[in-house]
């Protein structure tokens, strides 16, 4: 086990399925995840053996057949998939902001319906706020949903699906009038409709169209896609928790899941990032000697180990908030930010170590270099991050004159 990144107070089934996970990585995938990644091919053998190792059940509930896990185990063995390759984690995370929701808003029926299938990856989540125009801004989205009996009916178009095409339930967040006034506030007025439906491309079910794979400058092999909805018919039974008007508490809370995520994502890519800087450092020679020696190549390392093991710490920190039933808004968005802006900060320093062969297709650091600046931008940019932290900051520290 390497020296940095540790976590203290780990139990011993923590422990061994982050050492199961581990093994997996080192021998399933990062021998093969650079040659899938260059061909952008869908990792199935990998994500077969995820569901063998129960990980698309790691923090669904026993009692759906799941393993009950914390937060803090999720983002851990995040961590570790995202050190052998970061589309990979993207494909559970979307699943388990999914399955978070369900667990956290569903009714009982919905709980007892999707829980169990998902806890074995039969069936796979996928969620989506937002559209082509919005970007950040969530409360901006036009997509509607208008009742008509006992359905509604879905309009709209929906942009970045992590899973889009593989998943079989995506949870589409999307405006819905009823019992809410002219006038009401935009986020007030929100409801997350769960759409089932089949895995692929193309009219995937009447009224919903999965247009195929947005091709991507890295984090390739997942498929990111657009999802359009044309007078789609979805039954009042899933609606989140039967409740209209709180899609965007449901998926802010999910995201707070998915921010942890991602800053465990920015954590095991910089790992890695380091380990194969430290590594040819020590093989190459200039001027006589290995580069390790020089002291300009020491001061990155050095650098580049601070900035991993800050950023762990943090990311570690709200995990354990979130668990302890905390909010852990503030903590989440400060994690994410630190650990997307210090692993894009590590990769490049890897890079650099690299020196030209670091610009070739055959050495690892390449392909981390394109997938470290999707964590700038996965579940919302730097500068939201910096806005909620700022904005939790005034509440917590408000001025008493």
């Amino acid at each position: 086990m390497a020296r940095l990144a540790q976590t203290a107070g780990l139990t011993d089934v923590q422990q061994e399925i982050l050492s199961t996970v581990r093994d997996f990585v080192d021998k399933e995938i990062i021998p093969v995840a650079t040659q899938l990644e260059h061909k952008d091919e869908y990792p199935t053998q990998i994500v077969e053996g995820l569901k063998e190792l129960g990980l698309f059940g790691l923090m669904i509930p026993e009692e759906y057949g799941g393993l009950g896990e914390s937060l803090l185990t999720y983002a851990l063995c995040v961590e570790e998939i995202a050190r052998g390759w970061m589309s990979v984690s993207g494909i559970i995370n979307t699943h388990f902001i999914v399955a978070y929701m369900l667990k956290q808003h569903g009714t009982q029926e919905q709980k007892d319906t999707f829980l169990p299938r998902m806890a074995l990856g039969e069936v796979r989540g996928a969620f989506s706020m937002s559209e082509p125009a919005l970007g950040s801004d969530v409360s901006a989205i036009t997509s509607k949903g208008v009742k008509d009996g006992d359905e509604y009916v879905l309009n709209g178009q929906k942009m970045w699906l992590t899973n889009g095409g593989t998943s079989s339930l995506v949870a589409v967040l999307c405006r819905s009038d009823e019992g809410h006034p002219e006038g009401t506030a935009p986020h007030k007025s929100m409801t997350t409709f769960l759409v089932e439906k089949e895995p692929g491309f193309g009219e995937v079910r009447p009224g919903l169209t999965i247009p195929g794979k947005i091709d991507k400058m890295g984090y390739k092999g997942v498929d990111t896609t657009e999802l359009v909805m044309d007078d789609l018919r979805i039954p009042a039974n899933r609606v989140l928790g039967r409740k209209t008007g709180r899609g965007f508490y449901q998926m802010m809370d999910g995201v707070e899941v998915g921010r942890v995520n991602v800053a465990a994502r920015g954590c095991g890519v910089a790992q890695r990032a380091f380990e194969l800087g430290v590594s040819y450092a020590q093989q190459r020679h200039t001027f006589g000697k290995p580069i390790a020696q020089h002291q300009a190549i020491q001061f990155k390392l050095a650098e580049m180990a601070t900035k991993v093991e800050a950023a762990h710490a943090m990311m570690v920190n709200a995990a354990r908030k979130k668990d302890s039933g905390e909010r852990n808004d503030l903590e989440a968005g400060m994690a994410k930010y630190l650990a997307s802006e210090y692993c894009k900060e590590v990769v490049e320093d890897a890079f650099r170590i690299h020196g030209g062969y670091g610009f070739s297709k055959e050495y690892e650091i390449e392909r981390l270099y394109r997938e470290a600046p999707m964590l700038l931008i996965g579940e919302g940019t730097a500068e939201i991050q910096k806005m909620i932290i700022g904005r939790r900051l005034l509440e917590e520290y408000r001025f008493q004159g």
